[in-house]
């Protein structure tokens, strides 16, 4: 056995870790929830834990438990900068662990295949386990079963996770749920550390959404033939398929969102940010070749295409870490917890709609390594992305028992195959692809909305693509503001002076629907620029308040009636 290990000089935590740290200590439950956004730092915290109980004799052994095969080689990695040795090679058929580790790491899908083996080894030591991403043990019954199984004897454990819901009503073990008022199960966290928290700390990237609507056309199994406009209010099929078809790689609206995305990565590494790199999710094999295919005739360069967690995928993984490559295609992603700190730039291209799949990819890029870097991440405009974007700091829980409305489309389906890593067109039989092309429709950032619709490849779109990478918060605020009253001001100035001297009293009317959404969402924007102006304010607390008063979603799914009513509010307060 090597030397217990013992906390070292110089490993310093930051407030969030130190505070958790006196809660977890003061405590001494045996299981403990920590919930902390992706990059606040969960495994240093973790180990910290681990270092203090080695210390005062608490526990001796050490087990780790991940969702992926990469996450264990980087925990080792991590645990070994600390004086802890994790044997990330331990397979199940190998029974014991050797005694020239503190401990071993393994992965949800190897205790759930020999929860008898873990079980023993739990036994026999005094064990602290550490179930990173702890949600994934519900992603199966036999996986939560050889959870619970191989770890109930253990003396503490130690739940972490960044994103703490699930989609689905499968418990997750060793979680404590409270019944509210409303009948209604939730988990319940000892600590959390949400988004907006380490955002104000400046732990994380503040994330700029771009959202690229467009048109589309698509032919129905029948034979029918069908166009929408990405964006617009319609039916959730309709939705879906439009969705579809602005993902498929042979349309336009794709090589347009990819042409824009590379264009904001390179304006990131000419502004402060030399080494910025980008990934690009999509939804199944077939898909994420053409996309680097793209990319390749796009830039010249040919992007790192990562199609599964296999030891050849983390390798890629690693070293697309450590290099200066542009880009990086993955199916489903890189997976929550894995480190890649000069990603700061995210195209969302696949079909997933899950709180859970959306949070966790977003955790991707929000690592912040120094002052002022900022994250984008370019979106379909679907009014379910886009509240998900709006929403990025709202704190959840795991809910059991409420019923779930689906969101976007082929959700199970699409979880099952991005799972098994398959390359299927089964979902695409249902129709087919004819045309899409993007056009930037609108810039979410801090919960508000920004800018007006601009073409792809035209000046008013480079306005957003060009934003400085190092910005704070509050700096990308109020030059998003900047941004929206110049765009606004010049769209007047397109409208000739002879006109507006014949009718000066009967201001053009938007012809559409959507033409009148466009029109309010600026008039309201103004509003609230102007209230912050007044009261100093953040954009997304305004908005957020007038959701309070008013209702309904954010403005960026707003309808007609709700939009006018925040204005006839914000006018009022």
């Amino acid at each position: 056995m090597p030397p217990r290990p013992v906390v070292q000089q110089g490993q310093t935590l930051r407030v969030w870790q130190r505070k958790a740290l006196m809660q977890y200590l003061r405590g001494k439950r045996e299981d403990f929830l920590a919930v902390a956004t992706p990059g606040a730092g969960k495994t240093t915290f973790a180990l910290r834990v681990a270092l203090e109980l080695f210390g005062d004799g608490t526990i001796d052994n050490l087990t780790v438990v991940t969702p992926t095969e990469h996450l264990k080689t980087q925990w080792a990695q991590a645990a070994a900068r600390v004086g802890i040795d994790l044997d990330a090679g331990f397979r199940n058929s190998d029974v014991h662990a050797t005694s020239d580790f503190h401990g071993t790491v393994v992965t949800y899908a190897q205790v759930g295949m020999a929860p008898a083996v873990h079980k023993r080894r739990t036994i026999t030591r005094r064990t602290l386990v550490v179930l990173d991403e702890i949600h994934h043990a519900g992603d199966s019954k036999s996986w939560g079963d050889g959870v619970k199984a191989a770890f109930e004897p253990a003396v503490r454990r130690l739940m972490l996770t960044g994103t703490p819901f699930r989609s689905d009503d499968n418990p997750i073990p060793f979680v404590e749920y409270e019944r509210g008022a409303d009948g209604i199960a939730r988990s319940r966290s000892d600590t959390v550390y949400g988004y907006s928290d380490a955002l104000r700390d400046g732990v994380v990237r503040p994330v700029i959404f771009l959202a690229y609507s467009g048109e589309t056309r698509w032919r129905t199994s029948a034979g029918d033939e069908l166009a929408a406009r990405l964006g617009e209010p319609m039916t959730q099929d309709l939705i879906s398929q439009a969705w579809r078809t602005a993902l498929d790689p042979t349309g336009d609206w794709m090589p347009q969102v990819l042409r824009a995305a590379d264009s904001r990565l390179q304006n990131l590494r000419a502004g402060g940010m030399p080494d910025a790199g980008g990934l690009v999710i999509a939804s199944d094999q077939q898909n994420a070749r053409a996309y680097a295919k793209a990319l390749g005739e796009i830039t010249g360069e040919k992007p790192v295409v990562v199609l599964s967690d296999d030891a050849g995928a983390s390798g890629r993984i690693a070293a697309f870490s450590a290099s200066q490559e542009r880009w990086m295609v993955a199916v489903r992603m890189v997976s929550e917890g894995v480190d890649i700190p000069r990603l700061a730039v995210g195209v969302y291209a696949t079909s997933a709609s899950t709180p859970l799949f959306f949070a966790q990819a977003i955790g991707r890029f929000v690592r912040a390594r120094k002052h002022g870097e900022t994250a984008t991440v370019f979106v379909p405009s679907v009014p379910h992305l886009l509240e998900l974007a709006s929403e990025l700091e709202a704190q959840r829980n795991h809910v059991l028992g409420e019923r779930k409305q689906k969101e976007g489309f082929d959700d199970d389906e699409l979880e099952r195959a991005n799972r098994e890593e398959k390359a299927s067109g089964e979902l695409e039989k249902s129709f087919e692809a004819l045309s899409a092309t993007a056009e930037l429709d609108q810039v979410i950032f801090d919960g508000a909305t920004f800018g007006l619709p601009a073409q792809t490849g035209t000046p008013e779109e480079e306005e957003y693509l060009g934003l400085p990478g190092l910005l704070t918060a509050d700096q990308v605020s109020a030059l998003l503001s900047k941004r929206q009253a110049e765009q606004a001001a010049a769209e007047r100035r397109k409208v000739p002076a002879a006109t507006a001297q014949a009718a000066p009293e009967i201001p053009p009317q938007p012809r559409t629907a959507g033409e009148k959404r466009i029109v309010l969402r600026r008039q309201l924007n103004t509003l609230v620029a102007a209230h912050h102006h007044r009261t100093g304010l953040p954009h997304g607390k305004i908005h957020a308040e007038l959701r309070r008063l008013c209702g309904g979603p954010p403005s960026a799914q707003a309808t007609i009636e709700q939009l006018e009513e925040r204005i006839a509010t914000i006018q009022t307060i």
